[in-house]
């Protein structure tokens, strides 16, 4: 019997900054997101999705079986279901399962954690805006945290109470926080997009310059949280070309307008972590990590998990 892990076991296992620096090591370590296999999306009747994400590197292999039920919330039920088996590479046997919920709302927090250790301001405490309410959007916080100092977050939700309870949250974690409307992206150093919106959530012409803009809530070409106006002017990075020009509609939909074309994405993740770039664009536009979501970084995550529980194969992930 495999080792079986819940939700809240699942959770437990690591802190968003442990995540971050598994995902790092292995882009360092030479794994390239680029060669990730695509994302098979499955309709399924009633309206909801199904979703397999399958990796394999180095010493390790795993599939992530997600359901996504838009009518889930509407019942009291999760709107993101599933599991993540991890296997054992050369073998191929089976070593832990987990919950995938729980897994995605670590993995995803911890994949903008690591693009704003390389994007966003550091040195001084940060003014944020924070859209969402759901799952994701207390993963970012948390995850935010720790790799930045906050000054203030704004809490932007189509549920008033849900965004009151999030600022609260934020609150009792010592962040003076606060409701808001999307016209606070205004004074905002960091902007946070958590939603399941399909139009984008606030006017990208009043992001000033500098101010950096983190997207995760979609991987649908056809929606998006951000607009032309902020993506045009914006210096723009992402986990991997390939999988934005698939998936990322806050590039597609201005790319299909003619407002930009497929080279005006700057950079991607592995580049800022390898250091083949620098760090952020110049000061003079915003900065926009727009993630899709990737079966590399469920793989990480789902490792480093399996190791954090006492799990003993010898080797880790690599890019062989």
């Amino acid at each position: 019997m495999i080792p079986q892990f819940e939700a809240e076991e699942t959770a437990a296992l690591l802190t968003p900054a442990a995540a971050a620096d598994a995902l790092a090591d292995v882009l360092r370590a030479g794994l390239d997101p680029e060669a990730c296999p695509q994302r098979s999306a499955i309709p399924v009747p009633g309206g909801g999705e199904l979703l397999l994400m399958p990796a394999a590197a180095g010493a390790y292999a795993g599939v992530k079986i997600a359901g996504v039920a838009p009518g889930n919330p509407a019942l009291g039920l999760p709107r993101i279901t599933g599991s993540y088996l991890l296997l054992d590479g050369p073998t191929l046997r089976p070593l832990a399962l987990f919950d995938g919920a729980a897994l995605t709302a670590l993995r995803t927090p911890a994949v903008s954690a690591l693009a704003l250790r390389h994007l966003a301001p550091a040195g001084r405490a940060l003014r944020l805006v924070l859209f969402g309410a759901g799952p994701q959007a207390y993963g970012h916080l948390e995850a935010v945290r720790a790799v930045r100092e906050l000054a203030q977050a704004v809490i932007v939700g189509r549920d008033p109470v849900a965004a009151g309870k999030l600022a609260e949250r934020a609150r009792a974690l010592g962040v003076p926080a606060r409701t808001g409307t999307p016209a606070d992206v205004v004074g905002a150093d960091l902007v946070l997009c958590c939603t399941t919106a399909r139009e984008p959530l606030f006017d990208g012409r009043l992001v000033a310059p500098g101010v950096t803009v983190v997207a995760v809530g979609s991987h649908e070409p056809d929606a998006r949280e951000t607009d032309t106006a902020l993506v045009r002017r914006a210096a723009v990075y992402v986990e991997s070309r390939a999988a934005a020009l698939r998936e990322a509609g806050d590039l597609l939909v201005p790319e299909a307008e003619g407002a930009i074309g497929p080279g005006h994405i700057s950079g991607t993740l592995a580049d800022l972590v390898t250091g083949r770039m620098p760090g952020a664009g110049p000061p003079s536009c915003p900065q926009l990590f727009k993630s899709v979501g990737m079966a590399w970084e469920d793989l990480a995550v789902a490792v480093a998990m399996y190791r954090a529980a006492g799990g003993t194969t010898a080797r880790g992930i690599s890019a062989t």
